[in-house]
């Protein structure tokens, strides 16, 4: 085992909402297994997803069918080009759709499958509601508990519920439209510093995505999971899954459960003695979320080459 991997490095995985045009193309000039890894996307999907990381446009990339296999490639990708610093991670994480980029590093699912899984699950979960009639917000400065009753006293007859715990002041809301639209309402009159609606196309991660669930599960079980070389932390119950069965099992449940991230975090802090996160994936959005998180642990996203030179800094003082 390299010296790194003494030192409890997480890798975790960004989901949703971390794309943008161009992701992962700046690594390409220096690494060139990075288009090979996008061709083999192409390849297996049927369609120029390489073309619509690099070159957009951005409305297509925003398609939730082609955004959870656009943001799977770039991880991949990324965490290819950085497999030369022979950094062993002692644990994996990956936010919403990023579980199963978790599952492509740590050997328990094959790179074709995730990404023909969550092109299905993109598709399936744009299809359990239809267009309007559901929404997420964001609530910014109230405790997750509290967010949480205020979920319950907004949904009335319909659905409104937590869909993510991202940080301790940031809870993310899912449900019918109207239910949410309360609960924002009631944000507000509560003290929260925002509570806003969300530019998604569906009410992810809550009871309104059961229809996905159904269907995913079959594509689920039709596919091949295998014991992860390296425990990965799923988002549902906020514990590692040490077997195929159990990953298959957790990833059906996650379409329409909650994502617990701030709990997945503090495990890994606290059970897994992790001290180093390493964002491997476009953007930094969960970078941010482990520094309010847990402050006294580190944290580096590598949506940029630069950034590898960052993290081969903090990992030797860590030495």
């Amino acid at each position: 085992m390299s010296e790194a991997a003494a030192k409890r490095i997480a890798f975790v995985f960004p989901g949703q909402g971390s794309q943008s045009v161009g992701m992962g193309s700046s690594w390409s000039d220096s690494h060139p297994e990075v288009e090979k890894v996008f061709d083999r996307a192409d390849r297996a999907l049927g369609i120029p997803l390489k073309q619509l990381c690099w070159e957009g446009p951005a409305e297509d990339l925003q398609l939730t069918a082609n955004t959870q296999p656009a943001i799977l490639a770039t991880s991949v990708a990324i965490l290819e080009a950085i497999s030369g610093l022979q950094i062993e991670p002692v644990l994996m994480a990956g936010h919403s759709l990023g579980e199963y980029s978790a599952h492509v590093a740590a050997g328990s699912l094959s790179f074709e499958d995730a990404l023909v899984l969550v092109r299905r699950r993109g598709e399936l979960m744009q299809q359990a509601v239809p267009v309007g009639e559901g929404a997420m917000a964001a609530v910014l400065g109230l405790e997750a508990e509290t967010v949480a009753a205020i979920a319950a006293e907004a949904a009335g007859d319909e659905v409104c519920t937590v869909a993510n715990f991202n940080a301790p002041a940031q809870t993310v809301l899912a449900g019918h439209r109207l239910a949410v639209e309360r609960a924002i309402q009631l944000a507000k009159e509560k003290g929260a510093r925002r509570a806003m609606l969300l530019p998604v196309s569906a009410p992810f991660h809550s009871p309104l995505m059961r229809p996905a669930r159904e269907g995913l599960e079959p594509e689920l079980e039709a596919v091949d999971f295998r014991e992860p070389k390296v425990p990965v932390v799923c988002n549902i119950d906020a514990v590692p899954v040490s077997s195929g069965a159990a990953a298959r099992e957790a990833l059906e449940r996650q379409v329409d459960g909650p994502v617990r991230w701030v709990e997945s975090i503090l495990w890994m802090v606290e059970q897994g003695r992790v001290d180093l996160f390493v964002e491997v994936g476009p953007g930094s959005v969960l970078t941010g979320l482990i520094r309010r998180i847990a402050p006294s642990v580190k944290a580096v996203s590598l949506d940029q080459p630069s950034r590898a030179e960052k993290l081969v800094e903090i990992v030797g003082e860590t030495t």
